[in-house]
């Protein structure tokens, strides 16, 4: 099975009106179309607030603490199994 590919857009370093390479200032120049369109796209982002940031964290950090207690008892329990096998 072949997928359909669709046809890539080269980028503005590739291809220039008399066919060389841009120059240092050309590539300042998309370096700083890079750095707006970022910035236009962290102002889209909707940040979440203090209230949800500390809820998710604690989350975060007790499933942390629950995984952590369970792969501990784990190892606990195979680290004693080995013993076993091999006394």
């Amino acid at each position: 099975m072949s997928k359909k590919q669709e046809p890539v857009a080269p980028s503005k370093r590739e291809q220039t009106p008399d066919g060389k390479k841009p120059g240092f200032f050309a590539r300042f120049t998309e370096f700083k179309d890079y750095l707006v369109l970022s910035r236009a796209e962290l102002r889209k982002v909707s940040w979440p607030n203090w209230k949800e940031t500390r809820s998710t964290s604690l989350v975060v950090l007790g499933f942390v603490v629950v995984m952590a207690i369970l792969l501990g008892v784990v190892d606990f329990i195979l680290s004693g199994l080995m013993r076993l096998i091999l006394s």
